[in-house]
């Protein structure tokens, strides 16, 4: 399955950084799918196709997995809570999550 020349154009303008920040919001439960498009101007389905250009085979296979037996956690009107801000009170400004240990 490939991806549209819509969707490679708006990755390829994405920085190597912005890409990251995009899989690790993908994988954190209290990011909802609007929060993303409306940070980056990417559709739900757009991102599904970017993180299947993103993780290997195995890896989207158990993301998909977990969107789709958690989804309301990814969808803003179907999740049982309202967040504030788009990170968590535990990560700092450049995205790593204090009192972790650096290698």
């Amino acid at each position: 399955m490939g991806i549209s020349k819509v969707l490679k154009a708006k990755i390829e303008r994405l920085s190597p950084e912005e890409r990251d920040r995009l899989v690790r919001m993908g994988w954190e439960d209290r990011t909802t799918f609007d929060v993303i498009e409306h940070q980056f101007r990417i559709s739900p389905n757009e991102f599904v196709s970017f993180m299947r250009t993103q993780l290997a085979a195995k890896a989207f296979a158990l993301w998909r997995k977990r969107v789709h037996e958690k989804g309301s956690l990814k969808n803003e009107k179907t999740r049982g809570f309202k967040t504030t801000r788009f990170k968590s009170s535990r990560q700092s400004v450049d995205g790593i999550t204090k009192g972790k240990k650096k290698n």
